[in-house]
């Protein structure tokens, strides 16, 4: 089923995300849900408070990244096979020169910034089964965790913008959360007068 994405200036977005276990309440059936809805939003991440669930809780599938010719064949073989389902996710190191791209974000559209992160990350965290997991991922595989881990901190792309540039998008996300925005894709929103 296809969940209404939550946008920008929502309160579940600014919210720390909890742990859950596997007896969360139908888990498989919500990821399986979140997944189809990344997916209708031609998405390459979707965390739970997204879809209004403040909990610790991301999927990733960066495998549209993998187009791009600009990669190496090393880096497209690792986002062709980069679709994930992260669990209680944690950061365990970050390390490396930052560098900068630019992101988006489907509760914030029609606005993409450069951000400025790490390279590599190593994290630890559960699967769908429950299976512990502590992986390395760098370049964009990297980047794309940690934007949807920032997600369940209740940190959003925009936060790490200068103050110049958030004075600058300043009317456009008034305009998201008052749902003056047409994204193409089912969206809920904080502010819309109804």
């Amino acid at each position: 089923m296809i969940l209404p994405i939550v946008a920008y200036g929502d309160p579940v977005l600014r919210k720390v995300g909890k742990d859950i276990d596997k007896d969360y309440p139908n888990l498989s059936e919500l990821i399986a849900n979140m997944k189809e809805t990344m997916y209708n939003a031609s998405g390459v991440g979707l965390a739970a408070p997204q879809i209004g669930k403040a909990i610790r809780l991301f999927i990733i599938d960066a495998s549209p990244f993998a187009e791009d010719d600009d990669l190496s064949e090393k880096e497209r073989k690792v986002l062709e096979n980069f679709n994930k389902v992260f669990i209680n996710p944690k950061i365990l190191d970050e390390e490396g020169e930052e560098w900068v791209f630019n992101e988006g974000c489907l509760s914030i559209p029609d606005v993409r910034e450069d951000v400025w992160r790490q390279p590599k990350v190593t994290v630890e965290y559960f699967d769908e089964e429950f299976n512990k997991h502590t992986e390395t991922f760098d370049g964009l595989a990297a980047r794309v965790f940690q934007h949807e881990y920032d997600h369940i901190e209740g940190v959003l792309f925009t936060d790490k913008l200068s103050s110049l540039k958030k004075r600058l998008i300043k009317k456009k996300l008034e305009n998201i959360s008052k749902g003056k925005i047409n994204s193409g894709y089912r969206m809920r929103f904080p502010n819309l007068k109804r």
